[in-house]
């Protein structure tokens, strides 16, 4: 870790704590870190499942190729509210932080206000900003009309940026990711936007797929006060219990995504996720937030951008997403490893732990 890195983080838990003796009661950094258990010990290359998983005897990195296996995250456990009045009883969690949890467990998201000081937002925008100018940073358009004035989306812009790697580590936001895990928190993507992605409803979880199900967690940082016309993030409280659906659910192919890429994702996932928002009526909220406001959600939960009524208006925003550790992850759309476990080619030889691998049963829908 260089010298600058450290006193960047330095500067921005200092600037964290300060924000808290502001009086921003509601966000999580003021509370200790949670008690996690202690990972079961495995053999190497095994994940932390109940049904053990060689990771090498997996060549194709699709859902239906692992076991139907727990154990579940802690909070998804038909057991949950049991479980945190337990842990508040022994003092493992504050009042507030049971109150984050049994909130989470309901409805698969909480908000954190002023969770992030705006000093430490200024610099990490401005440090993007710089890159992009210093052309360390190309951003494509993706206009959404002619008139347009803001580029698109970068991804994993915090491994060209080190003020944005650093607020990826950012206490709050790494000790809630952890809390709801149940797990330490490992973080691993991001992505920067200047404008509303109008992005179709979807569970992250096709796309950060993890053995075993559920142990993502993600949030989103504004960047800048959110308009109400700039197309604010909307997300649907409650679907997270809502039944997974994965490439296979929905009739994608390995080979149809190598083919055809999004648009098979845009032919038959996009459509399955708005008939089932509609058939189970979920009613949508935007996300109408002010700089430094976090918002946190579960692995499936579902979510996506609203239109952008007014093309002009910015929405300066940076997404992060973590997984648990003891977990894979993987992409189930192009059924590869995570960037976090490298390439296939990269893992060890099948039966280097166990050779024994129970297939999950293929799913049929009519």
């Amino acid at each position: 870790m260089t010298r600058a890195s450290v006193a960047g983080k330095v500067r921005t838990w200092a600037n964290a704590a300060r924000g808290l003796a502001g009086g921003r009661s509601d966000t999580l950094g003021s509370e200790p870190p949670v008690h996690l258990p202690v990972s079961r010990p495995g053999a190497p290359n095994v994940v932390d499942a109940d049904v053990p998983v060689d990771i090498g005897c997996i060549k194709v990195f699709r859902s239906e190729n692992f076991p139907e296996s727990g154990p579940s995250p802690w909070l998804d456990r038909p057991d949950a509210t049991e479980t945190i009045a337990r842990r508040l009883d022994r003092g493992e969690l504050t009042p507030k932080q049971a109150e984050m949890c049994r909130f989470w467990a309901e409805n698969g998201y909480y908000v954190a206000r002023g969770a992030v000081d705006p000093d430490t937002i200024d610099v990490a925008w401005a440090a993007y900003e710089a890159a992009i100018a210093q052309g360390e940073i190309t951003l494509a358009p993706e206009k959404a009309a002619d008139d347009d004035p803001h580029p698109g989306r970068y991804l994993n812009p915090h491994l060209k940026v080190e003020e944005l790697d650093t607020l990826l580590e950012h206490p709050v936001l790494f000790n809630f990711s952890s809390m709801v895990l149940g797990r330490r928190a490992i973080p691993f993507q991001t992505i920067a936007s200047h404008k509303g992605s109008q992005q179709s409803e979807h569970s992250d979880s096709i796309h950060m797929t993890t053995y075993p199900l559920g142990y993502l967690a993600a949030c989103w940082v504004a960047m800048e006060d959110i308009h109400d016309d700039s197309g604010p993030l909307v997300y649907y409280p409650g679907s997270h219990r809502l039944p997974y659906v994965f490439s296979h659910d929905v009739g994608i192919s390995t080979d149809d995504f190598r083919e055809r890429g999004y648009a098979a994702y845009a032919e038959r996932y996009e459509p399955a996720i708005k008939h089932t928002i509609a058939e189970h009526g979920i009613a949508p909220r935007r996300f109408i937030a002010r700089k430094g406001d976090v918002l946190f959600w579960h692995a499936n939960l579902l979510h996506g951008g609203s239109p952008r009524n007014d093309v002009t208006r910015s929405r300066k925003a940076l997404v992060h997403h973590y997984f648990a550790e003891g977990c894979v992850c993987y992409h189930d759309l192009s059924a590869t490893t995570s960037a976090v476990h490298g390439s296939v080619e990269s893992l060890p030889t099948c039966g280097a732990s166990s050779p024994d691998i129970k297939r999950r049963k293929q799913i049929r829908r009519s």
